[in-house]
Formats: structure tokens, C-alpha cells, sequence
């Protein structure tokens, strides 16, 4: 059995209801949808309607018969909200369903009056006003091309490759060319520098999910699109900024990403699984051709393995070593030093690393069997 369907049995074994785990108790999270991606992307390998059925199982807890999406708040205009709804076009498109297409006609209308950047970035939440997170770019832009696409005759792609083009512009680190958490516009976040407004570290799960992003954009946007060449040069700088940090011995990646050397760094699963996912896919989509980036990536690969995977006697995937969370300012003030990364809980199968995991797994593998 591939990695990629131990994975999702393991999943569908442990979390048959993915929302009443891990202390969701019926939240709208973010996380669910890294999971059903990767499912997605399983399904859409296999055929198996097994993957099929537990993405929509999982979503119809939430989506009303009205298109309603429960636990949902527009008003919020957080951009993580709009993960989930990645997973309602295939939906729609496989069941017909109108509920489905109502759902992601209401995460939608968030966009339309979405907070900015003078510039037009969509801040990461209200409550974190003027800021770009490099996580930002994951939870919302894939999902805004490809409604636009879907339902919109495809009008309006700038506004989505702008977010990438803005985020690049505010965040990239001339000396190593990676890209720092996040930026606030107005310099006043106590997170940030007061001359550039930059949070202080290179933390790479942010980074795996600017990378991300752009594999799943590019692999949408029209490649006659304006800025489709930008997104592919950015999308090559960034992975080869990263490629520089790759850990010589394990082939992975560390959680503060160019400190490996530091004490308390670890090798942290989430980030180099989302990575290895954005390089496979790189090279699937031919974004990636030549300089080693095939080499790059086995090596990476079997560093996940290596690294962070162990199976229980069930034969259970366990991933380990995963930072549950890291983020910037909030209540408990969150100030972005290399200390604050390094404080945040290590733990054993969060979902986002899991999902991440998944997804690298059928893109790897897909490019085996290809």
C-alpha cells in the first residue's frame, strides 16, 4: 500500500468524523480542508469513492441544505475561513448539488468586502489589521481563482495574482531570499520592525504554505494570464531559497528554517511536507525542469519518511514532530522571536501536517507511477 493511502486509511480510522476531534467540537477550522485536499487529490488518482465519500461526509455536517455553512461569520472576514471551501466545486460538480455552490457563493461574498493594504492585500483577519501572513495566501487565494473561474467567467484573475505579487514584494529578505512570516503596513504591531514593519523570522510552515499556494494557482491560472511568468519566477525563487536551507543529513526541514544550527530548532514535519508537495508538483506541472530539482526531491521525500513517519502495530501512519501552532500578536502576544517558535507544542498527527503529508505523498507518488 502507498504512503498516500496508509495515510488517508489511518485518517478515515482514527477521525471517521474529522470535526468532533482534537477539540473542534464542530468548528469551521482551516484545518479540515488540508486534510480533504489531499483526500481529493486521492480520489482523483484512484477513483476509489471511499476518499470521495469521507470529504463529503465530513463537509455535509456543515453545509446546509440552504447553502448555510454552520459556525461560519462572514462579519469575522478571517481568511483562513475560506479553506474549506476549496473542496465545494468538486463537490458541486460531482453531485449536482446546489448547496454546495450556494456555500461557496457565501465564502465568496467574504472577498467582496474583505479589509485591504492600501495596495489591495487582503489583511490575514480583522482582528489583525494591515497585516499579510504568508499563511493567508494558502487559506484564500486558490479558493478565490477558482471560483472566479468556476462561476465568474474567469474576470478578475489580477486581484488574486496581485495577493502574490504584494506578499513577495513586502516579505522577501534580499541576503536569502525567503520570505518572512508576515508585514504590517502600518509598523505598529509590537511583533514587527518599526522601520519595515517585518515580523523577524523565516518560520517554514509559513513558508510551505506560500509555497503551496502557488503550486495550486499556478497549476488554475490561464498561463496567458499577465503575471502567470511572475508567479512561476516567484514561485522558482522561493523554492530555491528554501532548497539552500534543505538539511544536509535528513533532507528536510527545520521549523525556524536557516537557524538549524541553533539550539532548540527541531526538524519539523508540517513545513517539509508542504514543500516537498510544492516541489512535486512543481515538477508535474513543468515549473521545475532541470538543476537537480528531481534529486531534491527524493532526497526530501525519503526525509519524511525517515524523519517524522513511525506506524503503529495497526499500521497506522503516525507523523511526528509537527508544530501545533505559531502565529503573530493576538491576547497572548505572540512576538515572532526565534524563542516563540521554538516555544510552541510538538505534536503527533495535527491535522495541518497530516494534510500536508497526504497531499506531498499522491503528488510524489504520482509522479513515480507517471
Amino acid at each position: 500500500m502507498s504512503w498516500a493511502a496508509k495515510t488517508a486509511e489511518s485518517v478515515m480510522a482514527r477521525m471517521p468524523k474529522m470535526y468532533e476531534g482534537n477539540g473542534y467540537q464542530g468548528k469551521w477550522s482551516y484545518d479540515y480542508g488540508v486534510v480533504l485536499r489531499g483526500f481529493a487529490l486521492l480520489w482523483k488518482k484512484t477513483g476509489n469513492r471511499k476518499y470521495f465519500r469521507y470529504i463529503q461526509d465530513n463537509l455535509d455536517y456543515f453545509i446546509g441544505d440552504d447553502g448555510s455553512v454552520r459556525g461560519y461569520r462572514q462579519n469575522e472576514y478571517n481568511i483562513d475561513h475560506l479553506n474549506n471551501g476549496k473542496l465545494l466545486f468538486m463537490l458541486h460538480k460531482e453531485t449536482g448539488l446546489d448547496k454546495y455552490r450556494q456555500a461557496a457563493a457565501l465564502l465568496r461574498a467574504q472577498l467582496v468586502g474583505h479589509p485591504r493594504t492600501s495596495e489591495g492585500a487582503f489583511w490575514h483577519k480583522q482582528i489583525y489589521p494591515y497585516q499579510i501572513w504568508l499563511d493567508g495566501l494558502y487559506m484564500g487565494s486558490p479558493f478565490y481563482l477558482e471560483y472566479l473561474l468556476v462561476f465568474e467567467e474567469g474576470k478578475g484573475l489580477d486581484d488574486v495574482t496581485k495577493q502574490f505579487v504584494l506578499c513577495e514584494k513586502h516579505t522577501k529578505d534580499a541576503e536569502t531570499g525567503l520570505l518572512y512570516h508576515a508585514w504590517d503596513e502600518k509598523k505598529v504591531q509590537p511583533w514587527c520592525d518599526s522601520a519595515t514593519g517585518l515580523s523577524p523570522n523565516f518560520w517554514g510552515r509559513s513558508l510551505g504554505w506560500y509555497v503551496m499556494a502557488l503550486a495550486d494557482v499556478l497549476e488554475l491560472l490561464p498561463k496567458d494570464h499577465g503575471d502567470y511568468a511572475e508567479l512561476v519566477r516567484i514561485f522558482r525563487d522561493v523554492l530555491t531559497a528554501l532548497r539552500n536551507y534543505q538539511d544536509e543529513a535528513s533532507g528536510v526541514w527545520y521549523q525556524v528554517v536557516n537557524m538549524g544550527d541553533r539550539k532548540g530548532n527541531y526538524l519539523e514535519a508540517s513545513a517539509s511536507s508542504m514543500i516537498v508537495f510544492a516541489i512535486a508538483k512543481g515538477i508535474r506541472l513543468g515549473l521545475l525542469d532541470g538543476d537537480g530539482w528531481q534529486a531534491t526531491l527524493d532526497k526530501a521525500f525519503q526525509g519524511l519518511i525517515t524523519e517524522f513517519v513511525l506506524e503503529t502495530k495497526e499500521g497506522w501512519v503516525n507523523l511526528n514532530k509537527n508544530c501545533m501552532v505559531a502565529g503573530l500578536g493576538g491576547e497572548d502576544r505572540r512576538d515572532g522571536t526565534y524563542a516563540y517558535y521554538i516555544s510552541e507544542p510538538i505534536i503527533t498527527n495535527d491535522l495541518k501536517g497530516l494534510g500536508a503529508f497526504l497531499q506531498a505523498c499522491v503528488e510524489v507518488e504520482g509522479l513515480r507511477v507517471e
